[in-house]
């Protein structure tokens, strides 16, 4: 038997210029935490990945969920992935707009169909069918982003502008939140990772990141779980949750093992760019990241840590 332990991350960026959104992040990811910690008693490591995911987007403070971002058009759209090491299974969902919480059509993505990977109005119908919660649009705060950067694009600037390739200018620009994600492995030695977003602030209609792909935003085998956090075009050229997962398996080593991954991406692709928790099977977790912080925080055997803010 194992001791089940819960990693969870909020998003790689800037958040520490703004006291209020750091304690009301450090609040959610403690709640995230119990959340996931609670489902663990009877529950396995997927059952706890995907509640402490929903928690996070059903919090508004994230961009997930409840607090998605827009793109240019001023639409939100999400994009989730999960994965179990049990069955070696994943689901993954993009570029929807009709669920609450995209992690929970993922779920139903690995467990109920023989595919991998459900896009657009397909899958929001889908959505629709099993009876998920409905989507209510933009938070307030996000409207008031998107009004915000069309009145600079009507004076003249191009929307190429606001989308930098620095994770942390962005997130200074516009004060919002990143991808969020847990890992978890449970009692029985299972691993399970799970990923959602609202992509990229005025991203352009029909943008798919990292988040929903296979080894990029996330990955969970035998040895370990991964989940990804930054900017996702270069999360996916690079393979990056698979990389670290495969990096436990060698070295046996989460924290190492993060770390020296995440230095061969910031080599390729500079600082600013991401972060990355892991969980192996005996429970230890790790962050890394490139970006000033990233808010993540794990719990195991009754001990809940909040870092990296």
């Amino acid at each position: 038997m194992s001791t089940p332990a819960i990693a969870v991350h909020a998003g790689a960026g800037t958040w520490r210029r703004d006291p209020e959104a750091v304690e009301r992040v450090r609040r959610l990811v403690r709640e995230a935490l119990e959340a996931g910690m609670e489902v663990s008693r009877t529950g396995s490591s997927l059952d706890m990945v995907v509640e402490a995911v929903r928690v996070m987007e059903d919090s508004g403070v994230v961009n997930a969920g409840l607090g998605s971002t827009v793109d240019l058009s001023g639409s939100a759209s999400m994009d989730a992935g999960v994965m179990y090491s049990k069955t070696g299974r994943a689901g993954a969902v993009a570029y929807v707009r009709y669920p609450r919480n995209p992690v929970l059509l993922a779920r139903h993505v690995l467990e109920s169909t023989d595919h991998v990977l459900l896009v657009g109005d397909a899958a929001d119908r889908l959505a629709e069918r099993l009876g998920l919660p409905r989507h209510p649009g933009p938070a307030e705060r996000v409207r008031r982003a998107y009004e915000e950067a069309m009145e600079r694009v009507r004076r003249g600037e191009t929307p190429q502008r606001f989308y930098p390739r620095s994770l942390e200018l962005w997130l200074r620009l516009f004060g919002l939140g990143d991808t969020v994600g847990a890992v978890a492995v449970d009692s029985e030695g299972e691993l399970a990772a799970a990923t959602s977003t609202g992509g990229v602030f005025l991203k352009m209609p029909g943008r798919v990141g990292d988040s929903p792909i296979v080894g990029a935003g996330f990955y969970a085998s035998r040895c370990g779980a991964a989940s990804a956090t930054g900017i996702g075009e270069f999360i996916a050229l690079f393979g990056l949750s698979r990389r670290v997962v495969d990096a436990v398996c060698a070295s046996g080593d989460p924290a190492e093992s993060a770390r020296r991954v995440v230095g061969e991406f910031t080599r390729l692709f500079g600082a600013d760019t991401l972060g990355v928790i892991v969980v192996d099977r005996e429970g230890r977790a790790h962050g890394e990241y490139n970006t000033q912080a990233m808010p993540w925080g794990y719990s195991s055997g009754g001990v809940v840590r909040v870092l990296g803010i």
